[in-house]
């Protein structure tokens, strides 16, 4: 079915354009994050939206459709308006949208980005196309708590890894495929990610990554068993399924990751992986990487580190922490931003770099939020009527913290950090969308290094 624009939309909205003042000719409206978990947001995923949703003209036939279904749904439509786009505009929207630059990490109660109108006759334009831009809340969202992880997990790998600006990349994998509501979710939340790391199982935000980011390859895997590969071998011939992984993969140079607790992880590290196969494992070259997927993360990650230690030995690194000798752990089994930091914590209490360990996350990295997750939203803060422009705001007095800006708005870099300001000359607000077409178009890696330039900016623990 062919996507219209017209349709994604809230019901209610398709009767404002008669609930506003007589003679009013045009709108302006904000984003911001109005707070949340976490004190900044990194911008991510309005390329996309703009790419996927709004590169396309209206059509007639997308009118025709939208009036049926709304009187048939019961709510007025304004099918003159919408004609007049197609007809009159060839179908482009009179719309402006400006922006911050993708990858910014800026913090809450700042404006992100403005909407407004360009042809009076379609003011209203601008507050219809709220539910289709207010999505730009999940992959800012996904991309700011994966922002927020990467600073705590380079902050551990700068007190005990050798070179932690060449490991952190790696250091947080993407489960998250399975989890999420979508094959869309799992793309852009995905992709959002990847602002900040190069590791993913999620094969479709490296689709989105060629296709609306100019990435050709924006992330990398190795390969690795789940417990069907493992099981399928019987529990007798556990070992016959490690060994085979060792055959198959283990090449000097390479890494490979097995899940080990199909059975019993003690077992498998103490005698299969530590006896049977331990020869194996030192003479391939690869880095083999213990998975277990089970039990108290913490518990279980301290206590693996410890039994792999005796069996492969370590290695004391520059900064006096000890490196596993050929194996690695991943968890990927209950991992959030509260396990990470106990395991970090408690791994670099007994001595070992944060080198040893991966965290592979899932539903808890792309669907474990929500819009209130940095409480995001999207208001009107200006309106002309008979050809005055005037600030608007509402100040609700059941709850001040949804208080909104009046006016237009820019966003200033200042000595202190960044600002919200009326309009300047030093506005970091960039047009990328006017009246039907994109302004502006940025690759990942440009993304990527404006996020990872601002490391050292905040807070990583907020």
């Amino acid at each position: 079915m062919d996507y219209n624009l017209i349709l994604d939309v809230d019901s209610y909205k398709a009767s404002h354009w008669l609930q506003y003042p007589p003679q009013t000719t045009g709108l302006y409206a904000y984003v911001e994050s109005r707070g949340g978990k976490y004190p900044e947001t990194v911008f991510f995923g309005l390329q996309y939206i703009l790419k996927r949703y709004l590169s396309q003209p209206v059509q007639a036939w997308m009118v025709e459709e939208a009036a049926e279904v709304f009187a048939l749904h019961g709510v007025p439509f304004n099918v003159v308006g919408w004609r007049y786009i197609v007809d009159e505009l060839q179908g482009q929207l009179p719309i402006r949208i400006k922006a911050v630059p993708e990858g910014l990490v800026v913090p809450v109660h700042n404006v992100l980005i403005t909407v407004e109108s360009t042809d009076p006759q379609t003011f209203w334009l601008v507050s219809w196309l709220e539910t289709l831009l207010m999505r730009v809340w999940y992959p800012i969202t996904v991309a700011t708590q994966s922002w927020q992880l990467k600073q705590l997990i380079y902050q551990s790998l700068q007190g005990t890894a050798d070179n932690p600006d060449a490991e952190v990349g790696f250091k947080l994998h993407d489960f998250g495929a399975r989890g999420v509501s979508s094959c869309e979710s799992s793309g852009i939340g995905g992709l959002a990610h990847l602002v900040n790391f190069c590791g993913t199982d999620t094969v479709q935000a490296l689709v989105f990554g060629r296709n609306y980011y100019h990435a050709p390859m924006a992330a990398y895997s190795i390969p690795a068993a789940e417990h069907s590969t493992i099981t399928a071998w019987g529990e007798a011939q556990e070992v016959g399924a490690y060994r085979n992984m060792l055959n198959q993969f283990a090449r000097p140079g390479a890494v490979v990751a097995v899940v080990s607790d199909s059975y019993d992880l003690w077992n498998a590290i103490d005698h299969l992986w530590g006896e049977q196969l331990r020869q194996q494992v030192l003479d391939s070259g690869a880095t083999v990487v213990i998975r277990p997927d089970s039990g108290n993360p913490v518990e279980v990650v301290t206590m693996a580190l410890q039994k792999l230690e005796t069996h492969f030995g370590s290695t004391v690194n520059q900064k006096g922490y000890r490196v596993l000798n050929s194996v690695r752990l991943i968890q990927g089994d209950g991992v959030n931003p509260d396990s990470i930091a106990a395991i970090l914590a408690k791994t670099e209490t007994l001595g070992f770099s944060t080198s040893n360990l991966a965290f592979g996350m899932g539903g808890a990295l792309l669907q474990k939020l929500n819009r209130d997750t940095q409480k995001f939203a999207m208001k009107c803060s200006e309106v002309t009527v008979a050809g005055q422009a005037q600030g608007i705001s509402k100040k609700p007095i059941t709850d001040l913290s949804k208080t909104s800006k009046q006016g237009r708005l820019a966003l200033v870099k200042t000595e202190t950090g960044y600002q919200t300001t009326p309009p300047t000359s030093d506005d970091l607000l960039e047009i990328v969308y006017e009246n039907g077409q994109l302004r502006r178009d940025e690759s990942l890696e440009m993304i990527r290094n404006r996020a990872w330039v601002m490391r050292n900016t905040w807070n990583a623990e907020g």
